[in-house]
């Protein structure tokens, strides 16, 4: 009966995330927009902060440009493509959506029109199913093409990695890895503005399961330089320690839901508050996601 009382207190939180998700809003979109920034990872390769969302990447190819997210705003877009066109005046001919939050995707309305547009399958259904009129712009912008599990692309010569191991931060999750430069786009299945555990959409059908399943993957590849959704760069030891961290906290709050205890309760013997998703809070924590999840297990 208490597990039945706590899950119907949750279940109306997440349903109240829910509506703010299918209406594009976040606590990373709804953060004051600072200066944007460019980094240079490669030769070729190269990482923006700042703006309005999440961080954005882009490859200049032999033909073109690739970005990796789009940002929450179309203005915030305009200055990510301004500063594209600072470099090179080739054409952007792809952008790849590593998952379907609007401080990721919204600022596609920027972008021309007919570019080929890259997600996870699941990724594209989330933005589909959208009832917020505020998104018509997009109507444009929707993906083209789709991964289900992996897919090796060659785009003007580079190879580009398209990896989705399980239903993590979202059901839609897309890893970015470019092999020869040693580089991984996380999306915001590494969200370092979150410096304790991960954010999980469960309105999205994520997991905690299938995040620690998806780092695992990621922390396999050939790679020194990992690009998560918010935040500074990581190196393959930061991943570690969050994943080692993640996994006792899930090991324990498994533990507890097994002794029957409440999510007060487990709340109080960790002794520990995560952190929530931005400056601002907005999603429920991890604990909480967790909690829910093993729930229906």
């Amino acid at each position: 009966m208490r597990h039945a009382q706590y899950r119907s207190r949750f279940t109306c939180r997440i349903g109240t995330i829910a509506a703010l998700c299918m209406f594009g809003l976040s606590s990373h979109a709804q953060t004051p927009s600072q200066a944007l920034s460019v980094r240079r990872l490669s030769d070729n390769v190269y990482w923006t902060q700042g703006g309005v969302g999440g961080n954005t990447g882009f490859i200049i190819d032999q033909e073109g440009v690739v970005v990796v997210d789009a940002k929450t705003t179309a203005d915030s877009a305009k200055d990510v493509l301004a500063e594209i066109a600072k470099l090179t005046s080739k054409p952007v001919t792809h952008v790849i959506l590593t998952h379907s939050d609007g401080d990721h995707v919204n600022g596609l309305a920027a972008f021309p029109m007919g570019l080929t547009i890259i997600a996870q399958e699941n990724c594209k259904k989330e933005m589909e199913n959208s009832v917020n009129s505020g998104k018509a712009a997009l109507q444009g912008h929707l993906p083209t093409q789709t991964v289900d599990k992996t897919q090796s692309l060659s785009i003007g010569g580079v190879r580009i990695d398209l990896l989705h191991w399980a239903p993590a931060h979202t059901s839609g999750d897309l890893v970015v890895y470019l092999p020869q430069q040693k580089i991984v786009f996380t999306g915001d299945i590494i969200d370092w503005a979150n410096p304790g555990y991960p954010v999980i959409h469960l309105e999205k059908n994520g997991t905690s399961e299938g995040w620690i399943e998806t780092v695992k993957g990621i922390l396999a590849l050939d790679a020194d330089t990992f690009v998560p959704g918010h935040g500074d760069l990581q190196t393959k030891a930061d991943l570690q320690k969050r994943l080692a961290n993640v996994e006792e906290r899930r090991a324990k709050i498994k533990e507890l839901v097994a002794q029957g205890k409440s999510l007060d309760e487990i709340k109080q013997a960790l002794g520990q508050v995560d952190a929530h998703a931005g400056p601002g809070g907005g999603h429920p924590t991890f604990t909480d996601t967790t909690y829910t999840e093993l729930l229906k297990n």
